[in-house]
């Protein structure tokens, strides 16, 4: 173990945490101590492949070691070991966990399935990086909200936002989620207005003025966006698809692309793990300019989106670079985000 890197535990190894865990282990400044399962199964047998520390609840560990598995220690012993935790367990599940790393005196990160009260910081990479720089709690706001706030940032600070509307079609599940998700249905969710991305958006950024809506849908690649916004000051399309095009974390997307299938097959193509899309995948196309209001599709991966912000967060939370556009650089680089074609 290397004394002069940041010590890492990621409790839950699930869709997100084996993301994180593999976005950690790229950099250079942290290193991963430890991940943590509640059960043996397909993901842990990753983890232990991959040569991660396996930690399981106490009560737990045996049925681990019954099935084959070293196991380095409990939860609590993983958390005592690490500088930070990134908690990655499934939503409202984390909360849980907050009087654990209290008591242990250890600096914890959240995701966007829990509350925001959970943490006196929601964050994103571009928007908010300064507020985090030292902090204690911190959480990561959903796959939805940092996709939004990666547009609506940029915007604001070029154009100023007067108000934002968005309509959302999301996913009904993951891939591999086999307990959730209509199957043949288009269901309002929620039923009343506004859906909780906006609210959200308003976390990092309280000023903006944004009305969010959202639909589930029975697919399983990506989420997308309809976004329709009014500007302060008066641009072009290709004002904005030139300034969505110099962002570190939006891909243009065009070529004959209109489907977040051949999205995902891009990704495929491009050789990305898991055919992950980092970046808010924006339809070229789709950005227009009509009677002053702008309106574009973004597809968001659900998947991934938010692992880059995880591995911001942990460097500013723990004072490693203070420049915000600093760590985006390095995240990037080190995932191999940078590559545009």
């Amino acid at each position: 173990m290397d004394m002069s890197k940041v010590k890492v535990a990621i409790n839950g190894y699930g869709t997100i945490g084996k993301r994180v865990a593999d976005a950690v282990a790229l950099q250079d400044d942290m290193e991963i101590i430890g991940i943590s399962k509640t059960r043996p199964n397909f993901e842990a047998k990753t983890a232990a492949m991959k040569g991660y520390n396996i930690y399981a609840p106490a009560d737990k560990i045996d049925s681990f070691k019954n099935d084959g598995y070293t196991i380095a220690g409990s939860i609590e012993d993983m958390v005592k070991a690490a500088d930070i935790v990134v908690d990655c367990t499934p939503g409202k599940i984390g909360v849980s966990n907050k009087a654990l790393y209290e008591k242990e005196g250890v600096k914890a990160i959240w995701q966007g399935g829990e509350s925001k009260d959970i943490a006196p910081i929601s964050f994103n990479s571009e928007a908010n990086y300064a507020d985090a720089i030292g902090a204690d709690y911190v959480r990561v706001v959903s796959c939805n909200t940092t996709g939004l706030c990666r547009v609506i940032y940029p915007l604001d600070q070029k154009y100023g936002v007067e108000k934002v509307r968005v309509t959302i079609v999301r996913r009904g599940g993951d891939p591999g989620d086999i307990k959730s998700g209509p199957i043949d249905a288009l269901v309002l969710d929620p039923i009343k207005l506004p859906s909780h991305h906006g609210p959200d958006v308003k976390t990092i950024m309280p000023h903006i003025n944004i009305t969010s809506a959202a639909i589930k849908a029975p697919t399983s690649f990506m989420h997308l966006h309809v976004l329709n916004i009014q500007l302060k000051t008066e641009c072009s399309a290709e004002d904005v698809k030139n300034l969505f095009a110099s962002r570190p974390r939006i891909r243009m997307i065009a070529d004959g692309i209109s489907a977040t299938a051949q999205i995902i097959e891009f990704g495929r193509d491009l050789g990305r793990p898991r055919n992950d899309m980092w970046e808010n995948c924006v339809f070229r196309d789709s950005v227009s300019v009509d009677d002053g209001e702008l309106y574009f599709f973004q597809a968001i991966h659900q998947e991934s989106d938010v692992i880059p912000e995880n591995v911001d967060a942990i460097r500013a939370m723990m004072s490693l670079e203070k420049d915000n556009l600093k760590s985006i650089e390095k995240t990037n680089k080190s995932m191999g985000i940078g590559f545009k074609c």
